[in-house]
């Protein structure tokens, strides 16, 4: 599956899937932009990259943060010249009981990072990947389809249904102008989110009584945005290891 000369953007890019998805596409030749927050985790995704031969744009922001976000982009048009792939990684989990005083600043939270992040770089990608025929691919969760654990999940639940809806609504738009745009759903991931939810313990709720590793969701996301998956748009692609058949 080769990406050579490909320019992908994948935010969420310091750790955990992103930074494993970013170095997966370094390896079949694509040019990379990550994004992420912490910038020394960011250099050294960024060097991992660099020593398989591609260029590399590491760029420091918080997708939650619109005038940060917003700058996405451009940065990566103007380094590269193009866009091929946006991936859509970044993304915070964090439970709150719907009784809780913190609520709604919980909600804005979550929210800002796994729903208008998306819905503005979708925004501000979509003229360039219509030039290039290029795709999106976001991150959902098994959390958008059951409730996994407790009820005190349902505000991160609620972000990855909206981004399912939104994902859909996107291919549904995007599609005649030739970009693709699909869903990739993981459940739990060998990472520090899952680390920080309950750790290993986590194989408890899959059907296969197992972990996923980071590498097994980047095959998926490298297999939709590769011209292999040239027919698929507006799929959804569970990574979960049986979780949403379960519950």
């Amino acid at each position: 599956m080769s990406f050579k000369n490909k320019v992908v953007l994948i935010t969420g890019a310091s750790a955990g899937i992103g930074a494993v998805t970013a170095v997966e596409f370094a390896k079949e030749g694509a040019n990379v932009a990550i994004v992420g927050r912490n910038e020394a985790k960011l250099k050294e995704v960024a060097q991992q990259c660099e020593k398989l031969g591609v260029k590399v744009l590491p760029i420091k922001a918080d997708v939650s943060k619109e005038n940060e976000a917003g700058t996405i982009v451009k940065k990566t048009v103007d380094k590269f010249g193009k866009l091929d792939v946006l991936v859509n990684n970044a993304g915070i989990l964090k439970t709150v009981p719907i009784s809780a005083p913190e609520v709604l600043s919980t909600y804005d939270e979550i929210m800002n990072t796994n729903l208008r992040a998306v819905i503005q770089l979708t925004n501000l990608a979509a003229p360039y990947l219509e030039k290039t025929k290029g795709n999106i691919i976001n991150i959902s969760s098994g959390a958008s389809k059951t409730f996994i654990q407790n009820s005190a999940i349902t505000i991160y639940g609620l972000s990855k249904a909206a981004l399912d809806h939104f994902s859909k609504g996107s291919a549904l738009e995007l599609g005649p102008k030739g970009v693709r745009v699909n869903i990739v759903s993981p459940g739990p991931v060998r990472t520090d989110m899952m680390d920080a939810n309950g750790g290993e313990e986590n194989k408890s709720i899959t059907v296969l009584d197992r972990v996923s590793e980071p590498e097994e969701v980047a095959d998926v996301i490298m297999f939709l945005a590769s011209d292999k998956a040239k027919g698929v748009t507006g799929a959804y692609y569970s990574v979960d290891n049986g979780v949403t058949i379960k519950f």
